[in-house]
């Protein structure tokens, strides 16, 4: 079992110097350790793809209602209607009836 190892570490010593030994070691240890690795990367992608998705559509959410404020501001119209769907007033000479 010995003379197998001597001869395996022989075969390296002669095919892949020391140095080309010490750069795959150096990549192997980027790859899989420290706070940055490859697959942290990858998922660190995933989380923020995730949450720019996120955060778009809350911005469509937030422009749509912003759009509904600017015309309640400029509409009368639009504002009793709203007003009116929305809380139940009515007219002094008006009655209203709501349904379930």
């Amino acid at each position: 079992m010995n003379e197998r190892l001597k001869s395996m570490g022989d075969w390296l010593r002669r095919f892949m110097p020391v140095s080309t030994l010490l750069c795959l070691g150096a990549v192997a240890f980027i790859i899989f350790s420290g706070d940055n690795t490859v697959f942290r990367s990858i998922d660190y992608d995933r989380q923020i793809d995730s949450l720019e998705q996120c955060l778009a559509a809350e911005r469509d959410t937030m422009l749509y209602y912003q759009g509904l404020n600017e015309r309640l501001a400029s509409d009368p119209e639009l504002m009793e209607q709203v007003v009116r769907e929305q809380y139940g007033m009515k007219r002094a000479s008006e009655d209203v009836y709501l349904f379930e």
